[in-house]
């Protein structure tokens, strides 16, 4: 049975399609990726649900395209905890994980050291983000993001790359202090053979949107990797 490969992108926290779109869109015309969203990450969450990154995954998993594709599944920031869960439920199914700006640092998994993380990145992101963010964040809305960022700040990301057998390939903005560059070789070694931190020339937290033409790049040298 012949297999095809696709790419599958999750939004960061609270964001959308949009926040993926100027790398997507330079992505070699063979690739045809797709955004995927789910509540706290581009939908609202009902009262009541589990949003702990393992759970948010059994329902990506189960969404992902027909069984006979293979996936390099993208996730930025926050849903790099749910990426690394889905390829730990189907090993078989994800190629392998590019994860951008992956959270949680368990230096600064706390309310307190999350800020301290996020102020100082925040400094190097682009004043014309905002009302692209805020648009986002409002379609997620603000509760459904504190409850899914408070569930993904006490998972370990660490320990659930253990069980994945997928290269994983790390990318971070220079200024990115959420993602830090140990933090990104800390997770990077946790994957297969194949597994790299990247750090790039530039960017902040953001670089799916603000980085496209440097992202795209290592997107697509993991999709033709896994051809």
């Amino acid at each position: 049975m012949t297999h095809r490969t696709v790419v599958v992108a999750l939004p960061g926290l609270g964001l959308g399609p949009e926040s993926w779109r100027p790398t997507l869109e330079l992505l070699p015309p063979e690739v045809e990726p797709t955004v995927h969203l789910f509540p706290g990450f581009g939908q609202p969450a009902s009262r009541g649900l589990d949003l702990a990154p393992r759970a948010l995954a059994s329902a990506v998993r189960d969404a992902l395209p027909d069984g006979r594709e293979q996936v390099v599944l993208l996730a930025h920031s926050a849903s790099c905890q749910v990426a690394a869960h889905v390829a730990a439920l189907a090993p078989e199914r994800v190629a392998s994980l590019v994860l951008v700006g992956p959270t949680t640092d368990p230096r600064a998994a706390s309310w307190p050291g999350l800020v301290r993380r996020w102020l100082p990145t925040a400094l190097h992101e682009r004043p014309a983000q905002g009302p692209v963010l805020l648009r986002q964040w409002a379609n997620t809305g603000l509760p459904s993001m504190v409850r899914a960022m408070d569930a993904a700040r006490r998972d370990d990301l660490l320990r659930t790359l253990d069980g994945v057998g997928a290269p994983v390939v790390v990318v971070r903005g220079s200024h990115d202090a959420i993602c830090p560059a140990d933090w990104a070789e800390a997770v990077a070694r946790r994957g297969a053979p194949g597994s790299r931190a990247v750090t790039l020339g530039s960017g902040a937290h953001m670089v799916p949107w603000t980085q496209g033409p440097l992202v795209a790049p290592l997107v697509g040298e993991v999709f033709a990797s896994v051809q």
